[in-house]
């Protein structure tokens, strides 16, 4: 067992091996449209955000060639893959006699969820703020989840769907305009049709994504399974992570334009690359969707147990008051040995190890990651949202991360020093 972990942990730690792109479409930055019409590298075009395009052509080094002496203020970024990868095992066993916890909530597995523990026994006190704060909820907020999409038929997990109420199911018909065909429950960039838009049915073929939707928001008191961290929830899901973890730039930009347009004060990223490549057009979309749409991104800090603030990684490595970053700790209080971290790059830490949820149909399993960690504080930011929604992006990050239960353990490893209490951030608006 010592040899295996051995092996992983070297897995982990070896360089990642630099991942192609997509030959057939670009990002271009450019002041007007009119400089990228009349070219025979382009096949079409379509704004995203600003001044920000994605550009379809039949070769990406021709479509370069032909744009690159135009117009200085043009620029060009290749849409990159990510990495395949794989989540870590972890070695935290989580020591609790389950059969003999009370939980405030009626849902028969919420006590193996050992994040929802109080801070001195290194949870994030989610049982206590229920318990011990009256705060009215004023606003339902909608929760992102941009990742392997979501089994949104989970018995645990369909009542807190988001629906897109202007679109007919099943009809094949663009019904509410916004370019999409049956988009329900929210989107898939991965499958697209014949016109290269994103189509509708965003379900879950893997489970990290599933896994990552309780985590935030599985319906509570309904008798069944675990309960979410948020009460007042709408999970929405964006299949734009490919289940061996390669996700293109495009496609997450999409996501979180389309996210963010729907209405969704925070986004879920438990995803991640090693490798930039130079390329801004993500992070001024994390800028943009947050100026216009009060958006909040949290990302996982990522998986390969390194000081992001010297090896940095993305979107995690991002400068944005609108993106909170976070690593994992243990059920003993410690950053998991997987954790990335940076006292620069890192805003605070959340139960990532071991961390219990729904899995598709119909059913529930651990996990461990940052992947697990970032949720955990999706979740505690809808809920502060959805009971102070007045909050911008920036005044919910600085919240989160002033209330932090502080620990000598991984103070020196975070920003904030800290691990994030739900108690602790809504007691400090009451």
């Amino acid at each position: 067992m010592k040899a295996l972990i051995t092996i992983m942990v070297l897995t982990l730690l070896s360089p990642t091996v630099f991942s192609d792109y997509n030959p057939n479409r670009a990002l271009v930055k450019s002041p007007s449209q009119k400089l990228l019409e009349g070219h025979s590298s382009v096949i079409k075009f379509k704004l995203l955000f600003n001044d920000w395009y994605v550009v379809h052509t039949r070769d990406v080094t021709t479509l370069e060639n032909e744009l690159k002496n135009i117009d200085p203020r043009i620029i060009i970024e290749r849409d990159f893959k990510s990495s395949k990868r794989v989540l870590p095992k972890t070695r935290d066993t989580y020591e609790r006699n389950i059969s003999k916890a009370r939980s405030f909530f009626n849902d028969p597995s919420a006590t193996r969820v050992w994040s929802f523990e109080d801070a001195n026994r290194y949870g994030i006190s989610i049982e206590r703020a229920y318990r011990d704060l009256s705060i009215p909820y004023q606003e339902e907020i909608i929760v992102a989840v941009v990742d392997t999409g979501i089994d949104y038929n989970h018995e645990d997990l369909k009542n807190v769907m988001w629906t897109n109420t202007q679109e007919i199911p099943g009809n094949g018909i663009d019904d509410d305009n916004n370019g999409y065909v049956d988009d329900i429950h929210g989107l898939n960039t991965l499958i697209r049709d014949s016109e290269g838009n994103a189509t509708g049915d965003m379900m879950d073929t893997h489970s990290h994504g599933t896994h990552v939707a309780g985590t935030i928001g599985a319906e509570q008191n309904n008798d069944i399974g675990i309960a979410g961290i948020a009460g007042n929830v709408r999970l929405m899901g964006l299949r734009t992570v490919p289940n061996s973890g390669d996700e293109l730039d495009v496609d997450v930009i999409e996501a979180f334009l389309y996210a963010a347009k729907n209405g969704a004060r925070v986004i879920n990223c438990s995803f991640g690359k090693d490798r930039n490549e130079g390329g801004m057009a993500v992070k001024e979309a994390i800028d943009f969707i947050g100026q216009k749409y009060k958006t909040l991104v949290v990302a996982a800090a990522g998986n390969s147990s390194r000081d992001i603030d010297t090896r940095p990684t993305y979107p995690a490595s991002f400068n944005s008051e609108n993106l909170l970053v976070v690593a994992s700790t243990t059920s003993r209080g410690r950053l998991s040995f997987f954790s990335n971290y940076g006292s620069e790059n890192v805003d605070l830490a959340a139960p990532g190890s071991d961390i219990y949820s729904t899995v598709p149909r119909n059913g529930y399993g651990s996990k461990s990651g940052t992947s697990m960690a970032s949720p955990t504080t999706a979740g505690v930011a809808a809920e502060v949202l959805s009971k102070f929604p007045k909050l911008t992006p920036r005044e919910v990050k600085e919240v989160l991360m002033k209330t932090v239960t502080k620990s000598r353990r991984i103070r020196r490893s975070l920003a904030s020093q800290g691990r994030i209490d739900l108690y602790n951030a809504l007691n400090s608006l009451n």
